[in-house]
């Protein structure tokens, strides 16, 4: 039996539930009526102690003072969503690019860009791994499992969109 540990932190897009593992790595950050979020579940074990650099960071990136994360994540998915999510962490603070420049940064063909899509919005850590950086080839704000308010907070915090 695997232990999870979480914590809730305050933030300007709502209340965050981060998780970790028993060794403290950051396993999932959900946002409230996130599509496919996660929620407390019996078992799991309320510990802050684990989440005190995370907390930090994100304070500092909501301040405006962070750009780049600096936390030991542990995401279970498929090599393919593990890729995605991977070239998610290379997009900078402050970009944006689009689900077929995801798709070629892992070498993936066109035809990819759903299952590429699907990766995306599979992203178990939103906010630290930027999946709200991705947009449409025609530059739209495409969905978000945030929900597209939180996605357009994210991406005007970042300078992407004029607030």
């Amino acid at each position: 039996m695997t232990t999870t540990l979480w914590t809730r932190v305050d933030s300007p897009v709502g209340p965050l539930l981060l998780t970790a593992d028993a060794t403290g790595a950051l396993t999932s950050l959900s946002v409230p009526r996130q599509k496919n979020g996660r929620t407390v579940e019996a078992g799991w074990r309320r510990d802050t102690g684990p989440f005190r650099a995370a907390e930090e960071q994100l304070a500092a990136y909501f301040a405006g003072e962070l750009k780049d994360f600096r936390l030991e994540f542990s995401t279970a998915g498929s090599a393919f969503r593990e890729r995605v999510w991977a070239a998610l962490d290379s997009v900078p603070y402050g970009a944006t690019v689009t689900y077929g420049e995801i798709a070629a940064r892992i070498g993936a063909s066109r035809a990819a860009v759903r299952a590429v899509g699907g990766a995306i919005g599979a992203n178990p850590l939103l906010v630290v791994r930027p999946c709200h950086r991705v947009i449409g080839a025609n530059g739209s704000m495409t969905g978000y499992a945030g929900g597209m308010e939180r996605k357009m907070r994210l991406l005007t915090l970042e300078g992407v969109l004029q607030g």
